[in-house]
């Protein structure tokens, strides 16, 4: 049974929301008496008529909501209720398969409500997201600390040797079985009620993190008065500024609005240092300085209740419970791994301090004044030298390919033509189907031989109103049994040109295009039974990988000049900005694997704490700083890509103790990129043989057996560590061949 969550999936991920609980919660709040309309007008009251189950955008309102929650509640309890006190003998269908079929109504709007939460959320849907939060995992508890529901689970767990199940039916048995294990239906009854308690505030202090750093990175933003201070930026960010500028009531006015990591895209090209540190520190400084919006009372109380109920469930810590169900199993493996990257990369990323210390005092001499150089490199300086040194090695930089990577030509002539050259997929715009906003695209996907597969949104601009960073969420799953096919979404953050003006994207901007375009491809391909394997539900670890291998086609031979085009002039990118693309793909490694793999350690520190070992929140900058220093990875030019006051990965969504999971996904990605090559790469025998053997199973068999019946062994580390110029660190200085 696969119960949909309020946590947003960075990554992620996917956006899923949750359902279950006790019938008193149900119904019986006067806020919901006050708005709810007449049932009959409730969009969420029946299964959508719109093509593949699409939401009728068109026809909901905020006022729909908590209605659509009440009942859909209050069904799912009666559905699960019936199940429970079934007099017949337990069988996958009587038990399984009903609970599988349950909740509905609570799956339509929760796929909903908590998408636009995290996309397009105002006051009102902040305020009923806050109110639901208890109710919805009082709701999940009451299903998962069901006795009577647990003894059917169980019941069928103990004799499924003896069922004659197919592959994914005895799956599904035994991973239910482990979902209710996991959830605490073995406890005492004392101990459920504690668990109860520990859950509902859990839920809440979520959803606080999420409202509140969304709130606090808006309020943080950046107001410049000067034109003047913004040399270094294109006319196209001058202008977005300006606009941002305006939309707060600033005319006249420039605003550098924050993206959700430590970094932010104009650090590369301000040429005033003043500016960049104060950008930086404002970065930086959210959730941790005091103010409404300051989450460290919230950190110290998520981390400190998910050891409680760790430990309640038996488990040492937090990492340790959550990691025991990933692919890496335990905590000491996870800690092994890190271990073995952080050293490599602290040094890779010190030689390119180095470096760029060496260009600040060159300047400095040549300037022959200290105004020009003769400071310290800061972290507000890497990105900024750092191009400079890019155009010094290799005569180019970043702005000069952003002509050429316009918006809609990367998705469709380079992302969706992958596809179709990899898998044969193809795309037709959609304009007649309702959308939740103008931005919003909408393309149905067919297969090769013409059969339709799903519906794909896209929702690529950012907005004062939708959380940072950039996922892929899905508003229909695939499943056999319910007779769905998919409709997912990929979000990503951005900047909004100015109406006229075209949309040119960096490069990492068309890479994570491409990434999460992955994650849609896993959502879409999935071909499974029952709801709870569909698509991207798949270990946290497991999850990243699809999607970081359809990185690969971003520049490839044959995928990059058919997109790579200019803005104006149709010109293709000159093939040798191409070569100096691929020719600078290891540069500034260190910095990348080391502001990544400080967030990843950070995440396990704070989740490998017993409940006796957490801070207080005024120690919550403390322990952040102890924890690096004590991982090695305390670089001050170099910070963690995501310091704990607005890491919403682990904070407000599925990551908790997983962040680790980009590092370990590309293992298997790099390895899988090496597969593509020696098979003769963009070839549709291998696109078909990657979709069939694991794009296409989901979460329906054990996802490394997966890896092994598509790459016929288990994944070698050696292409990751050549890919982020690690192996010769990694191997004591001499070079390991992938």
């Amino acid at each position: 049974m696969r119960l949909r969550t309020p946590l947003t999936l960075v990554g992620a991920l996917a956006l899923t929301a949750c359902a279950h609980n006790p019938p008193q919660t149900a119904a019986t709040s006067p806020a919901v008496a006050e708005t709810s309309p007449p049932a009959v007008s409730n969009p969420f009251f029946s299964p959508s008529t719109l093509p593949y189950l699409l939401p009728p955008f068109d026809k909901i309102t905020d006022a729909d909501y908590a209605p659509a929650f009440e009942k859909g509640m209050a069904e799912q309890q009666a559905e699960i209720a019936a199940i429970a006190g079934n007099p017949a003998m337990p069988t996958v269908e009587n038990t399984l398969v009903a609970m599988e079929k349950s909740g509905q109504l609570l799956n339509r709007v929760s796929a909903v409500f908590y998408y636009l939460a995290g996309t397009d959320t105002n006051p009102t849907i902040q305020k009923l997201q806050a109110e639901l939060a208890p109710k919805l995992s009082a709701h999940r508890d009451g299903i998962y600390l069901n006795g009577a529901l647990y003894s059917r689970v169980k019941a069928l767990y103990e004799s499924r040797a003896s069922l004659g199940l197919d592959a994914e039916t005895l799956r599904l048995v035994e991973r239910t079985h482990t979902d209710f294990v996991r959830a605490g239906a073995n406890l005492a009854e004392a101990d459920k009620a504690k668990l109860r308690s520990i859950n509902e505030q859990l839920s809440s202090l979520t959803t606080r993190f999420q409202q509140n750093n969304l709130k606090e990175t808006n309020a943080r933003a950046v107001v410049v008065d000067d034109v003047a201070e913004l040399d270094g930026l294109s006319p196209e960010a001058i202008a977005t500024a300006a606009e941002a500028a305006k939309a707060r009531g600033l005319e006249g006015k420039y605003v550098l609005t924050l993206l959700n990591t430590s970094g932010q895209p104009p650090l590369a090209s301000l040429k005033n240092r003043a500016l960049r540190e104060r950008l930086y520190r404002a970065s930086l400084a959210r959730g941790t300085q005091g103010g409404e919006f300051d989450n460290r009372g919230v950190i110290a109380s998520l981390v400190q209740l998910r050891a409680e109920r760790a430990r309640l469930l038996g488990y040492p810590t937090h990492a340790d419970y959550v990691l025991e169900d990933e692919t890496a199993g335990s905590a000491k493996a996870v800690n092994q791994r890190l271990a073995q990257l952080a050293p490599a990369a602290v040094a890779n990323a010190r030689k390119e301090a180095q470096a760029l210390q060496k260009l600040i005092d060159r300047e400095q001499k040549a300037a022959g004044t200290k105004s020009a150089g003769g400071f310290k490199l800061a972290a507000w300086d890497w990105a900024y030298y750092t191009e400079k040194q890019r155009k010094a090695l290799y005569d180019f930089d970043e702005s000069q390919m952003k002509p050429y990577l316009e918006l809609d030509r990367v998705l469709e002539d380079g992302v969706f033509y992958a596809a179709n050259r990899l898998y044969g997929l193809t795309f037709k715009r959609r304009t007649d189907l309702p959308t939740y906003g103008p931005d919003v695209r909408v393309y149905e996907v067919f297969n090769a031989d013409g059969t339709p597969l799903a519906l794909f949104l896209g929702d690529f601009y950012a907005r004062s109103s939708k959380r940072g960073g950039a996922w892929m969420s899905s508003f229909v799953d695939q499943s056999r049994l319910m007779g769905t096919r998919p409709v997912v979404t990929n979000n990503l953050n951005i900047p909004k040109p100015p109406a006229g003006q075209p949309t040119l994207l960096t490069w990492d901007e068309v890479t994570t295009m491409f990434h999460e375009f992955g994650h849609a491809l896993h959502g879409m391909f999935s071909d499974v039974q029952y709801p709870s394997f569909s698509g991207t539900s798949v270990p946290r670890d497991f999850v990243e990988y699809p999607s970081q291998v359809n990185e690969m086609w971003a520049d490839d031979a044959e995928i990059l000049p058919h997109y790579a085009k200019h803005w104006q002039t149709g010109e293709t990118m000159p093939k040798a900005l191409v070569e100096k693309v691929k020719a600078s793909s290891k540069f500034n490694q260190g910095f990348a694997t080391t502001e990544y793999l400080g967030a990843a350690l950070l995440d396990q520190s704070w989740h490998q704490l017993a409940p006796e070992q957490t801070p207080n929140a005024e120690g919550v900058l403390g322990f952040e700083a102890a924890a690096l220093k004590e991982a090695g990875v305390d670089f001050a030019p170099v910070p963690p890509r995501y310091r704990s006051g607005y890491f919403s990965h682990i904070f407000a969504g599925g990551y908790s103790a997983g962040y680790y999971a980009y590092i370990w996904s590309e293992v298997l990605d790099a390895d899988t990129v090496e597969w593509f090559k020696e098979k003769g790469g963009l070839k549709r025998e291998n696109g078909d043989w990657f979709r069939a053997k694991l794009l296409s199973r989901g979460g329906s068999a054990d996802a490394m057996q997966l890896f092994r019946e598509f790459r016929g062994r288990d994944a070698d580390i050696r292409p990751l560590l050549v890919r982020r110029g690690l192996d010769a660190a990694a191997s004591g200085g001499k070079k390991t061949k992938p």
